[in-house]
């Protein structure tokens, strides 16, 4: 009898006092803002979209760069019409500039280099060798992405941004006749491609 007045008492229980409790939705991971720098160059305005989100140490070193004004006055200084363009570490007559220490390598971050992206330049046997030089992707360029992390030559290019702006001004710099100068046996732009001023913008990108 007591075994069938409990049932019944549990039978009219209001549904909600059986209900398991729903947790709350986990909050969204915060994003981390989008910083915009502009090139301006002998060639005309570039406008770089940058992600620290997704590279944080390689975009805090290139606005480092930006900020000090090492990039004013430096050059692109290899061109290779179906590859890249690559600049920021020689003046108009390939004296280097002094650079900070280097970086360590942000590839595999899930940005790969595409055209229009903005990628670390490093030396090809060092994976952790990043300081003042980038280029910049005129195609997509799968072989510079993280194929083999297990070797620095295949641990591959961390790419930290794309171009928003002036993709004309970069695929008019593919264009430009290259030839040796100084100590480069070739691929050194015949008329100086100069970026006068590097800025970042105020505001952020969305």
């Amino acid at each position: 009898m007591r075994l069938m007045l409990a049932a019944l008492l549990l039978a009219t229980l209001p549904a909600t006092v059986l209900a398991v409790p729903t947790p709350a939705p986990a909050s969204p991971a915060p994003t981390v803002p989008m910083e915009r720098v502009a090139l301006e160059t002998s060639a005309g305005r570039i406008v770089l979209e940058l992600d620290p989100g997704k590279a944080p140490q390689t975009v805090a070193n290139f606005l480092a760069y930006v900020e000090s004004g090492h990039y004013n006055g430096t050059i692109f200084h290899r061109v290779v019409p179906n590859l890249l363009v690559q600049g920021g570490a020689f003046t108009p007559d390939l004296q280097p500039k002094p650079e900070r220490a280097p970086v360590s390598l942000e590839a595999g971050n899930g940005l790969n280099n595409l055209r229009g992206t903005i990628a670390a330049a490093r030396r090809p046997d060092t994976r952790d060798s990043a300081t003042a030089q980038f280029f910049i992707n005129v195609v997509d360029n799968p072989q510079f992405d993280a194929v083999d992390p297990s070797n620095d030559i295949g641990a591959g290019y961390a790419v930290f941004g794309r171009v928003v702006e002036g993709m004309d001004v970069v695929d008019a710099m593919r264009q430009a006749e290259t030839g040796a100068q100084g100590p480069f046996p070739s691929r050194v732009p015949t008329q100086a491609i100069v970026i006068e001023r590097a800025v970042r913008l105020p505001g952020t990108a969305q």
